[in-house]
């Protein structure tokens, strides 16, 4: 049986993901807003809780490679929103590294999975 925090305390958890989306939220609203001081002050808060929720998802390997491409996406979105602010959108390129490195995390996660579900259909139809 799996005795990690997010099983034993799922209450938690969840209040934390509640207010991970409102960071987020705000985050991206300053962005909107071109709220250039509060946008940026607003990365550290938002990644932190996405960082902290992915090592409570540790020891389920779902949630945390999902938490993981979570964070990866909040600092593609964070370099991007401060290229937009500062640097006449000239930071796009490195955001994208985040954002690939996200998209790859989930590829190596899943592309195993649906290559052993695609094998098995193949051997039940050889049957």
């Amino acid at each position: 049986m799996i005795t990690d925090s997010i099983t034993t305390h799922p209450g938690r958890i969840r209040g934390t993901e509640n207010l991970h989306i409102l960071l987020w939220i705000v985050k991206d609203t300053c962005w909107v807003q071109d709220y250039r001081l509060a946008g940026v002050l607003m990365i550290l808060p938002t990644i932190s809780v996405a960082i902290y929720l992915t090592a409570q998802a540790r020891a389920q390997r779902d949630e945390f490679i999902h938490n993981l491409a979570v964070v990866f996406w909040l600092c593609a979105n964070s370099v991007w929103m401060i290229g937009e602010f500062f640097f006449d959108d000239h930071t796009r390129t490195y955001a994208l590294v985040f954002f690939g490195i996200g998209l790859l995390t989930l590829a190596f996660h899943y592309l195993p999975k649906w290559w052993r579900y695609a094998r098995s259909r193949t051997k039940a139809v050889q049957l």
